[in-house]
């Protein structure tokens, strides 16, 4: 069961033995698009299941990531730990992961988010410069986008090298990053252009304009300081803000 469906079996399941008439006028909804939607001629994406969340009252993300089956958490099953006692879990299943490719056309409700890339240039000098990849993207909801203030046009990816912010960011990472949100906030974490070479570092203010740039990795990769002229000389641009990550071990 894709999310979309998960969604309108959550929404059934709210209803439970009212009719579309009842239920709507329990919570001034439109009669009509409540229809539309249960019939499957409105598609309930994450922009209508949020909502609808804030009519209905609900807990956010009751709809848009919803509970299969949706139910009380104390109807879990009971787990026994090893001394005998009887808990409950409060675990609930998910449901199934909803699979796509490049080919898979966007949702009204997600936007692609390219990626930035380093690209050597020509004449073998072995010097790089930072350009956007015609080919790497990510999907993101356009609601996750607007809770973290992110407008999608200023939205980008990158890909983060070494083992400078492990064990938060190991070695291929990916990070977002807020293209809009260039000014630091000490010790946030930022996507910076250091003369052609991506890095993700946390940043510190200086006084006189100057920057501190922090790896997690603290032992191998010490602190370093840049002041405001440091910063032009060696071609250092802060790129914006992280805002996401995702980590595969």
């Amino acid at each position: 069961m894709d999310i979309k469906k998960m969604r309108l079996q959550a929404l059934r399941d709210l209803m439970g033995e009212k009719t579309q008439k009842e239920f709507a006028d329990q919570y001034n909804l439109d009669a009509s698009y409540l229809s539309q939607l249960l019939n499957g001629h409105r598609s309930l994406g994450e922009k209508a299941a949020a909502n609808l969340e804030a009519k209905i009252g609900l807990p956010e993300g009751t709809l848009r990531v919803p509970f299969a089956p949706l139910r009380d958490a104390t109807t879990a099953t009971p787990l026994t730990p090893a001394d005998g006692q009887t808990i409950e879990s409060n675990a609930q299943y998910l449901g199934p992961i909803d699979v796509w490719d490049d080919d898979t056309p966007l949702d009204d409700d997600e936007v692609y988010v390219p990626f930035l890339k380093e690209v050597e240039l020509s004449a073998g000098s072995g010097r790089t410069a930072v350009h956007q990849s015609h080919k790497q993207k990510l999907r993101f909801g356009k609601m996750t986008l607007r809770r973290q203030n992110v407008q999608p046009n200023e939205a980008v990816c990158v890909t983060v090298s070494g083992n400078s912010m492990e064990p938060v960011l190991p070695h291929g990472s990916t990070v977002g990053v807020d293209q809009g949100c260039t000014s630091i906030t000490d010790g946030k974490m930022y996507a910076l252009n250091h003369g052609g070479q991506l890095r993700v570092k946390t940043l510190y203010r200086m006084p006189g304009g100057g920057l501190r740039m922090r790896s997690y990795n603290r032992e191998e990769h010490p602190d370093e300081e840049y002041s405001a002229m440091e910063l032009v000389k060696n071609e250092i641009i802060v790129i914006g803000k992280v805002f996401w990550y995702s980590v595969l071990l």
